[in-house]
């Protein structure tokens, strides 16, 4: 039998899994940074658990199986509605806010045809509890700070709120049907369809001509005063109050370079209730990742409270890193040691208690070690000789102070070193 993955997985080897942890840890502290507090949850949940706040949107897209007890199971689609119910279940009666933070695997399932990855790598936080421009902007710089912390020389986090849509919805006050072929497309982001919609004989000219004009705006903060523009004839102008006031903040962070308001931006409207996030980079037709406030979420575990987060997709920012041409520092070993064996255990014993990264190769001599370091990617090769002499490829004593230097640099001490 020749062994192979499932379609849609893949083994990910020595060096490119270097790069992702490299990159998963440098994320990670930022997150650590920002006071958020790592959590792992299952694999597998309940799929009513999903369902019941997730809805329609689950059906096709999880992995779905029976256990032996007879109970209906779903690989987990994405992060925020396993850390919603663990929420609900395990954080007891405090208000908060909680800040909670995660990086793990998700999975989708898609038809055979489509040839699409069906196991990803998410990175994120659910800021649980907080609601307001200051827990919005907290998320934005979060987000920015984690991608430049990534490596990313270019990317842009685009920011804007559901709350405009929302209130033009019910200011055109055009039934049912409408509104959700309304939502449809702008969830789809279909500006043709959605044109059509806003020129319906049922919606009020002022109203319909709004709609058209909000989803193309973009820019600075100068985008909030042109929404403020189009939607103040209908009187939704006040929903966007608290995204002015989260950008305030996100400028006085010193992030708003990075940040560009978009009121194109339009993610999932049965989910999200207001600020909304996605992060882009040049040449990747996917967005690294997004997010927003889902204020409604956790009610459905029977424990409302306002939230926010966003995820990254590792297997996204990877790409932009390397069509970048960013070369992600990743520590190698420090040395092969080699010698007679006993002295070999003893150093490289002694090596390893001071921090170093070392492979032991008894009985090799100096005639061998640079082949071995060489192929081992080692930074050095050493001598163990009698008593606690070690030598160096150069012939001088080994010091305990630090491992030699390696090409690239990486931080030391940080959550993954």
């Amino acid at each position: 039998m020749r062994p192979v993955t499932p379609r849609g997985f893949r083994d990910v080897l020595f060096e490119e899994a270097a790069e992702r942890r490299a990159v998963t840890c440098s994320i990670s502290d930022v997150f650590l940074r920002y006071g958020f507090r790592f959590v792992e949850t299952p694999a597998l949940e309940e799929y009513a658990t999903l369902e019941a706040a997730a809805g329609s949107s689950l059906e096709g897209t999880a992995f779905r199986m029976v256990d032996l007890d007879g109970s209906l199971l779903a690989l987990r689609p994405e992060m925020t509605l396993p850390i919603a119910r663990l929420a609900a279940a395990r954080l007891g009666d405090a208000p908060g806010p909680y800040r909670l933070c995660y990086a793990g695997d998700v999975y989708r399932e898609h038809a055979s045809l489509r040839g699409e990855s069906r196991q990803f790598a998410q990175l994120g936080v659910e800021l649980l509890g907080a609601n307001g421009p200051s827990s919005d902007a907290e998320i934005v710089c979060a987000l920015v700070d984690a991608l430049t912390a990534a490596g990313l020389a270019d990317f842009t986090v685009g920011v804007g709120t559901v709350a405009v849509l929302r209130a033009l919805i019910e200011a055109a006050g055009a039934g049912e049907d409408w509104s959700r072929a309304l939502l449809a497309a702008a969830h789809a982001r279909n500006l043709v369809e959605l044109d059509r919609l806003a020129r319906d004989a049922a919606v009020a000219p002022a109203v319909g001509e709004a709609l058209r004009r909000v989803v193309r705006i973009g820019g600075g903060r100068e985008a909030i005063a042109a929404c403020r523009a189009a939607t103040e004839a209908v009187g939704c102008a006040g929903s966007l109050d608290s995204l002015e006031a989260a950008w305030e903040l996100v400028e006085a962070a010193g992030a708003s370079e990075r940040v560009r308001v978009d009121f194109g931006i339009l993610r999932s409207f049965d989910y999200y209730t207001g600020l909304i996030v996605e992060a882009y980079a040049p040449g990747l037709g996917l967005p690294l990742g997004g997010g927003g406030r889902y204020d409604d979420v956790l009610a459905a575990f029977g424990k409302p409270m306002p939230a926010a987060g966003f995820a990254l997709s590792l297997e996204r920012v990877m790409i932009a890193l390397a069509a970048q041409g960013v070369e992600v520092p990743v520590r190698g070993l420090d040395a092969v040691v080699g010698g007679e064996s006993i002295a070999v255990a003893r150093e490289c014993a002694r090596l390893r208690a001071a921090g170093w990264r070392v492979l032991a190769s008894p009985d090799a001599m100096r005639g061998e070690l640079a082949a071995i370091a060489s192929a081992a990617g080692a930074a050095t090769w050493l001598v163990a000789g009698d008593g606690a002499a070690t030598s160096s490829a150069d012939g001088t004593p080994v010091s305990l102070a630090s491992p030699p230097a390696q090409s690239g640099s990486f931080s030391k001490g940080g959550c993954c070193d």
